[in-house]
């Protein structure tokens, strides 16, 4: 396998975006969709915003699939906040991306549409919502909408494998994760953020990689690994925020949090609430509620 591809993998599974997850064969990547599969996206979009309406909810953890990301046993790839309201739409969604043509991340906020529209793949996609109880979701909105602290934990510096516990650089995942922290201790720093999240025990999965993986680092402007342990590197473990993190942490931390997966496939939209993760393929188990697409 060319070392380009492996670098791919791993920034992908890192969660780098381009208004999401950046295509693996750099930023110029264009998806082809055809008119069916753009419909199809737009009727899905509607479910998942008629989902969160009918929630209750003021602010949910929003993380949509991307890229095939099953070789390293993940399904989701980019995590953002989404808002009831406060943004320029019902459910748009504020979030951390890389800007490719700037070479910098930027601060982006994107109606329901075009957000689960970001994966390779437009036959088949994924959207997890974590839907927070009032004492976490109205602190989380808050701080959502305070545009100034949220770029205040903007960092200058991206990596789409960036260390949870350092502010060297970051991710578009560690952004949520630092939010999250600010919403909660009022904190208005990365420092404090980090801190809070190292106590209150933030620990993602790390991520595995080769050698050729870590080589790779010399070579993708945007993947690094001088701010990770070295202890880890040498073990071939790379930790760095990923949705399922964020999602395990703020369950862990909020019991009472509502959990509903959706997906659209050939059989329509399937969505399950409070379950094990949908079937692969977005094939409908029983139980599962179905709306056709056609």
């Amino acid at each position: 396998m060319r070392l380009a591809t492996l670098a791919a993998a791993l920034l992908t599974a890192a969660g780098a975006a381009q208004a999401g997850s950046l295509p693996p064969r750099g930023c110029d990547r264009a998806i082809p969709v055809t008119a069916a599969q753009q419909d199809q996206l737009l009727r899905f979009a509607a479910v998942v915003r008629d989902a969160l309406t009918t929630s209750g909810a003021q602010a949910a953890l929003i993380s949509r699939s991307g890229t095939d990301l099953s070789r390293f046993g993940l399904r989701y790839s980019h995590a953002g906040i989404a808002l009831a309201d406060g943004l320029d739409t019902p459910w748009a969604v504020r979030q951390l991306y890389y800007a490719c043509a700037e070479g910098a991340p930027r601060l982006f906020d994107q109606g329901l549409a075009g957000f689960v529209s970001g994966s390779d793949d437009a036959s088949v996609g994924y959207v997890s919502l974590l839907l927070l109880p009032p004492e976490a979701a109205e602190p989380l909105a808050a701080a959502t909408r305070d545009k100034p602290l949220a770029l205040g934990l903007l960092n200058s510096r991206y990596s789409a494998n960036a260390y949870p516990f350092s502010t060297s650089y970051q991710n578009c995942n560690q952004w949520v994760a630092e939010l999250l922290a600010a919403a909660s201790t009022g904190g208005r720093s990365r420092e404090d953020g980090q801190a809070w999240l190292r106590a209150e025990g933030y620990a993602p999965e790390p991520v595995h990689a080769s050698v050729w993986l870590l080589l790779a680092g010399h070579f993708v402007p945007w993947l690094h690994f001088d701010d990770h342990p070295a202890e880890a590197l040498d073990a071939g473990q790379v930790q760095t925020s990923l949705p399922d993190g964020l999602e395990a942490f703020a369950r862990q931390r909020w019991p009472a949090a509502r959990h509903i997966e959706l997906c659209h496939g050939p059989q329509g939209v399937v969505q399950r609430e409070d379950g094990a993760p949908l079937a692969a393929g977005c094939v409908p188990q029983p139980g599962d509620r179905v709306t056709a697409l056609n």
